[in-house]
């Protein structure tokens, strides 16, 4: 059965086109995907993503747990609220996820994964926390928002209590805090997003959501689909789990080698595999692309570089540089001249570095 978030309703009642997103009803659009695309680059707009899953782990062991279970360093972790990204391994060195971690507490993480591995998630993190004898809470009595955008943090700071605000300013990016808002809820509140623009992303108890989506609405936070929030990261060069990387691709082939931590003495889950590929050095590499004829780069189609074929993982018109862009993953070595098969016809592509864009405008090198 499709579950649906509390927001549900809201999101029709401001005529929300509503889609099946992983077994969720979600809003991939209110208008226009276009319009929602440039609010967020120049303005603010909103997204519900209480869909996502929040994960609590507690024990004293639990730093130790994380050591093993992921592939980027959790003692980079120091200070309470302080964000690490990164990559949940099986033994062959797949991503079963990409996530994010806080550091609460010397015996308290949380963590946000995504929404369409949930179940496979919990069951794997599960099965390592019992030998450490680590909680896992699934806290599904929270909802999220994520406000991003230029004006994103500014008006988010109106609906939180005045004597919290000085100190949610001062939030560095990839931290978190708990506050109050104006009405007196609980609010914890992370300087993290997934559209490359500033913003927060706000886990609040699920019977606050809809007074606070309406409050942000109020001060002139503009609701954003799914959509929208698909051609922002692909803009921002942020990777889609299960399209860019899965269980059969390791972090460096998925452009994500710098989230692994290689460091002396941590035997985390997947790290011998991802030493030796590392060492043999001929691991498939993921590339940013930009066509510059019409056209869309699509998912599954065909590359063609000097090495060999690869395809397109994300693809997609970008409308903050009016051109299609799109991930590749093709084999390792330099790709020379790229081609993609489009229709039976190769068409050239250029090869690029990857955020296609950064602060709202193209990345140098990206001819327009």
């Amino acid at each position: 059965m499709i579950q649906k978030t509390l927001l549900n309703e809201t999101h029709r009642s401001l005529g929300a086109k509503m889609v099946d997103f992983g077994g969720w009803d979600m809003p991939i659009h209110y208008g226009s995907q276009i319009d929602e695309h440039h609010l967020v680059r120049k303005a603010a707009g909103m997204f519900d993503v209480s869909h996502m899953t929040v994960i609590d782990l507690k024990g004293a062991r639990s730093r130790e747990f994380l050591r093993q279970l992921l592939a980027n360093s959790i003692d980079k972790l120091k200070v309470s609220g302080k964000a690490l990204y990164s990559c949940m391994l099986n033994e062959q060195g797949g991503v079963i996820d990409d996530l994010i971690v806080y550091l609460l507490a010397d015996d308290f993480f949380r963590m946000v994964v995504n929404a369409s591995t949930r179940e496979k998630d919990l069951a794997w993190i599960r099965q390592h926390a019992a030998a450490f004898e680590v909680e896992v809470v699934e806290r599904d009595d929270f909802a999220i928002i994520a406000v991003q955008g230029p004006q994103a943090r500014a008006l988010t700071a109106g609906l939180v209590a005045e004597t919290d605000r000085a100190a949610l300013d001062k939030l560095a990016r990839f931290s978190a805090m708990d506050v109050r808002s104006v009405d007196g809820v609980e609010l914890f509140i992370a300087r993290t997003g997934y559209t490359g623009e500033d913003g927060y992303e706000v886990l609040l108890p699920q019977s606050a959501v809809i007074a606070f989506w309406n409050a942000l609405l109020a001060a002139g936070v503009k609701p954003v689909g799914l959509g929208a929030r698909d051609t922002l990261r692909l803009e921002a060069g942020m990777n889609l789990y299960g399209q860019d990387m899965d269980e059969a691709v390791t972090p460096f082939e998925a452009a994500l080698g710098w989230t692994v931590s290689l460091d002396e003495g941590r035997d985390f889950i997947g790290r011998p595999v991802l030493e030796a590929q590392k060492a043999a050095g001929d691991a498939r590499q993921m590339i940013g692309l930009v066509m510059d004829e019409k056209g869309v780069l699509r998912h599954g189609q065909k590359v063609l570089t000097a090495n060999g074929e690869g395809e397109i993982l994300s693809g997609t018109f970008s409308p903050t540089l009016g051109k299609a862009i799109a991930f590749a993953r093709v084999p390792a070595g330099e790709p020379g001249a790229v081609r993609v098969d489009i229709r039976g016809k190769e068409v050239p592509v250029r090869q690029v570095k990857f955020p296609f864009v950064r602060d709202g405008q193209p990345q140098a090198g990206i001819n327009l």
